[in-house]
């Protein structure tokens, strides 16, 4: 199951999954595109490991760690309960 959790100025979509028996938690990061329909990757909680990057560049790979890293205890938290709408009670 993957959670929604944060929309950027830019149109791109940040959404986790639960949290795995692992301990890790996966990031998806997708962004709509013209040429290429969407533009994606994946981040792995809690090492901050990519996989699966498409055509995105090196910067903007740099500016979505920035962000992830900021809020990554949020998403962990998240990740626990369900995506934000059960763990905020809405």
């Amino acid at each position: 199951m993957m959670y929604p959790f944060m929309t950027l100025d830019d149109n791109t979509e940040i959404v986790h999954s639960e949290m795995n028996s692992d301990g890790r938690v996966k990031v998806y990061i997708e962004r709509p595109d013209e040429k290429y329909g969407f533009r994606h990757a994946v981040c792995m909680l809690p090492d901050y490991t990519w996989e699966d990057v498409y055509e995105f560049s090196q910067e903007d790979i740099d500016r979505y760690l920035d962000i992830i890293k900021s809020v990554a205890h949020l998403i962990l938290e998240f990740s626990q309960e369900g995506g934000f709408e059960n763990a905020s009670g809405f």
